[in-house]
Formats: structure tokens, sequence, C-alpha cells
């Protein structure tokens, strides 16, 4: 555990001084305050501001992850050479790459909140917002680690990382509507659903949505889980699901980099 802080506080200084970090804050600290001060309502600021996040974050997560992994390789292997637990570095590294992006994240957005948000309205919704895009930090670092440890070439790795994000966030519910499409006379919705839980970037929709009742927004993917699980039943759903979604990834890439001859 000593190992692992060490690496870690030298990661989150490294990280936090990164360009990325920078624009990850300067980027949606603007974007809130552009939303929060020109729209009376909290809750449809809030929406606006979670349409951004919930494709922006995992982009620019992936790409990070997966750039920052590739040029640190000379660093890993020097840590390599001294007696050192691979999974300490790779803890290490992970939580040093992550945290500065979550705090440049949540307090992009809680600066202006607490600046012009109505607290009476907004205040679960933004920390449930922060909630759900601290766990897609998470999932986006997880799996572009795991692809720098499958994929030794920079440009491969960054063009799979791309590939998720782009069919996740973009195709994933075009696919399920045309399968819904092709498949409409016969009962698939349990196979829909049990589809959707492929997709995170859905699932943290769904869970943010759900606190709503705007069904147009909620997308096939919140749809199915409101119709077969409820409000509550699917936000809890969604979230254990999201918790694997970062785990699995995680501990897969962490074999990975145990074995992966540096």
């Amino acid at each position: 555990m000593k190992i692992i802080f060490k690496i870690l506080k030298f990661e989150f200084s490294n990280v936090l001084r990164s360009k990325w970090v920078i624009f990850f804050f300067t980027f949606f600290f603007l974007a809130s305050y552009a939303l929060f001060s020109f729209e009376n309502n909290t809750q449809k600021a809030l929406l606006s501001l979670f349409n951004l996040t919930v494709y922006l974050v995992p982009l620019i997560s992936l790409i990070f992850g997966t750039m920052y992994f590739y040029n640190s390789r000379e660093y890993i292997e020097m840590i390599l050479c001294q007696p050192i637990p691979r999974k300490a570095l790779y803890l290490g590294l992970f939580l040093g790459t992550t945290l500065p992006l979550i705090i440049s994240l949540i307090t992009g957005v809680l600066i202006p909140f607490i600046m012009f948000g109505n607290f009476d309205e907004g205040f679960s919704l933004v920390l449930l917002l922060l909630l759900v895009s601290s766990l897609l930090t998470v999932i986006s670092i997880a799996v572009a680690f795991l692809i720098s440890t499958r994929v030794t070439d920079k440009v491969k790795g960054l063009s799979l990382s791309i590939f998720f994000w782009l069919l996740s966030a973009v195709a994933f519910d075009g696919i399920l509507l045309l399968i819904a499409f092709l498949f409409q006379d016969y009962p698939i919705e349990k196979f829909l659903l049990g589809l959707s839980i492929l997709n995170p970037v859905d699932l943290s929709r769904t869970i943010f949505i759900l606190n709503f009742d705007i069904s147009a927004l909620m997308g096939i993917t919140g749809a199915l889980f409101k119709k077969f699980y409820g409000s509550q039943a699917g936000l809890l759903i969604s979230f254990i699901i999201l918790f694997l979604w970062m785990a699995i990834p995680l501990f897969v890439g962490l074999k990975n980099f145990q074995k992966k001859d540096f």
C-alpha cells in the first residue's frame, strides 16, 4: 500500500500539471458557467450539461489514458528494474491518472453551480451528475489501460480507444433500434435489455434520465429499464453494472500488465 501511495503521489502531481487536465477543467468550467448563468431553470441546465459530459468525458478520458500509458513506457521500464510489484505500479499509475481528471471535472462543474445554481431543485441532481461522470471517467481510463496493455502499437491502441467510444457513444443506440426494427414481430425486449448492459454510456444516461419524467430523452435503453425494473430498481441495477464495467477492465488490464514483457 505504501508503494502504491508513493507512485500515486508522483503520478498525481505529474498528471495535474498536464495540459489535458487544464483543458478538462477549463472546458467544463466555462460550459457550466454559461449554462448556469444564462438558464434560470437549474434542471434544464443540468440536462444540457449532462448531454455534454456523457459524450465528452469518455472520449477525453479514453484518449488521455491511452496516450499517457504509451508515453509512460520508458518510466514503467525504469520502475520495473526496481524491486517493485507490478500490481502496485499498475494501480498507482491508474489512480494517479484517474484522480486528477475526476477532481478537475468536479471542480469545473461545482464552482459555477455554487455561484449560480438553485440548491433546492438541483443539488441532488448535480451530485448525481458528478457521480455518473466520475464513474465514466474511471471506466474509460480502465478500458484505455486495458487496451494499452494488450496492444503494443500506439497508433492501433489509440484507434481502438476511439473505436470503443464511437461504438458506445454514437453507434450503439442505432444498432439496438435496427435490431428492434428488423425483429419487431418477435418478443425481443429481454434480449435488447441484455444487450444494453454492454454499453456504459447508455447506462449512465439511463441513471440520470430516470430521475426525470422525460420519456423522450431516455433512449431505448432507458425505456427498457423503466419498463422492466421501474425507476428505483433500474437505478440500482444500472449502478451495479457500471461498477462491474469499472472492475472487470481494471482486473483484466492488471493481469495483462503482470504478464506483459516490457
